[in-house]
């Protein structure tokens, strides 16, 4: 324990979801390069490995800053193997960043490219979306608010012991654009975690039954469930900074980013995404918690 504690005293740790590739993986290379310790956290072992050996070998002076653990922020015991990990070989965390997400449909890329072409930025409109859109099921809106909503709030209550005896501790929640509280959750200062699941109801009901445009559901933006499960990540994030005054909790729209998830389509690189994110990562605490960063900029939820 004295060799741990020696550790803990010069160095950060920082536990980085979905961390294999896209805005994930560059956050994992960008703190690694500014001498934070970085557990780069994947659902797929080999893919994860990969993504490490990738960093090591691009990447000048992380080699020692980056160790990959399994991760499916789905599934309770996962998470319950990385908490015992880091107690283990760190005794607490840093920073945690909460990047794992889906888009809960299947989408049409050659014509979501068209469509971005088109706009000039993220497309905008039912007509659009409904060349884009493939299919929007109930079991992939499921998933995505298991993935982008409960899996973060999963990690937090998991890995909040561990960030308790961190003298700088910081939970960075990266959201999106798309995740407006005023579009799907009103009265955004008397918030409540009651209201997240009673509006998670109604949207599965609304998504089996077909009538989420009837509903008034925000179609016009592309991605309902992901719209929504990150509106939700908002909320989370003041409701928790507000509950935990002594735990700073930020979230970050990284911008248009060009991914997998967007198809390679978009206005910023990975790195720059990943920059906006980091950027908050690293700020002194007292600066931001219970905040929204859209990119660099402070942010109305």
């Amino acid at each position: 324990m004295a060799e741990a504690c020696e550790f803990l005293a010069t160095k950060r740790v920082a536990v980085v979801t979905g961390g294999n590739k896209g805005i994930g993986l560059e956050i994992c290379r960008q703190l690694a390069s500014k001498g934070v310790k970085v557990v780069l956290t994947a659902r797929d072992e080999r893919r994860g490995l990969e993504a490490v050996e990738k960093l090591v070998k691009e990447s000048a002076g992380v080699s020692d800053n980056v160790v990959f653990h399994r991760l499916d922020v789905t599934d309770p015991v996962s998470i319950a193997s990385l908490a015992a990990y880091i107690k283990t070989h760190f005794g607490k965390l840093d920073i945690l960043v909460n990047n794992a997400a889906i888009t809960g449909i299947i989408m049409n890329y050659d014509n979501f490219s068209k469509a971005v072409e088109q706009f000039g930025d993220w497309p905008f409109g039912e007509e659009a979306w409904n060349e884009i859109i493939i299919a929007q099921t109930y079991e992939l809106a499921e998933e995505c608010l298991q993935t982008n909503y409960y899996g973060m709030k999963r990690m937090v209550e998991a890995l909040a012991p561990f960030l308790q005896l961190s003298d700088s501790a910081r939970i960075v929640n990266v959201s999106s654009g798309l995740g407006s509280l005023k579009i799907v959750l009103s009265d955004i200062d008397n918030l409540t975690e009651e209201r997240i699941e009673q509006v998670f109801n109604d949207l599965l009901k609304d998504v089996k039954e077909g009538r989420l445009k009837t509903k008034g559901w925000p179609t016009y933006i592309g991605p309902t469930a992901y719209s929504v499960s990150k509106a939700a990540m908002n909320a989370y994030t003041r409701i928790l900074a507000k509950k935990n005054p002594g735990l700073c909790v930020t979230c970050v729209a990284p911008g248009f980013v060009k991914t997998d998830i967007t198809g390679n389509n978009g206005m910023l690189t990975a790195a720059e995404g990943a920059e906006n994110v980091v950027r908050v990562a690293l700020l002194p605490n007292a600066e931001s918690s219970g905040l929204l960063f859209n990119c660099k900029e402070i942010s109305d939820f």
